[in-house]
């Protein structure tokens, strides 16, 4: 394994102080039913709806999300920091989906019922950048429950619950 520069610990660890939301990135098709965790999630339009997505190369599920071409991205509340922890690390025969309960929208990506939001998407575009895959996925549709929860953010290398001051 290669030792990493001090430049990249202390990239690492300024990231580590950049809050973030947890997201469950979820595929199902020909590649299979898959899903990880991420963080680095963000809009980039909304004409047409795009966001991105960036996902390690390394990562076991990456190759399977590009066979498949459609994600969903689903935003965790406070709640679901449990089954964060259950997509964290790819174990081989476990059925991660037995957790949680799960609808389909447009594309057929796993949809998180009771997630905050639930972005689903085929993937438009792939842009190689160093160690990671940045997937640009147009939205097909929105899963938007009557009710949403806390946030669920990771900052400072552990999970943090935003409170929020309005009744939804």
């Amino acid at each position: 394994m290669m030792e990493l520069t001090q430049n990249q610990l202390d990239f690492r660890e300024g990231m580590s102080r950049m809050g973030a939301g947890v997201n469950l990135i979820t595929s199902d098709g020909t590649g299979g039913k898959h899903g990880l965790v991420a963080s680095a999630v963000c809009s980039v339009t909304d004409t047409p709806p795009t966001l991105l997505v960036c996902v390690n190369r390394a990562a076991f599920v990456h190759d399977k999300l590009l066979e498949n071409r459609v994600v969903c991205v689903n935003v965790l509340a406070a709640h679901h920091q449990d089954l964060s922890g259950v997509f964290a690390r790819y174990v081989e025969g476990v059925d991660r989906f037995s957790h949680g309960d799960w609808i389909t929208k447009d594309t057929g990506a796993p949809v998180l019922a009771d997630a905050n939001v639930a972005f689903d998407c085929r993937i438009g575009s792939v842009v190689e950048q160093g160690s990671h895959s940045v997937l640009f996925c147009n939205i097909q549709a929105v899963h938007l429950p009557e009710k949403s929860d806390r946030g669920l953010v990771y900052f400072s290398r552990d999970y943090h619950h935003l409170e929020t001051n309005r009744a939804l």
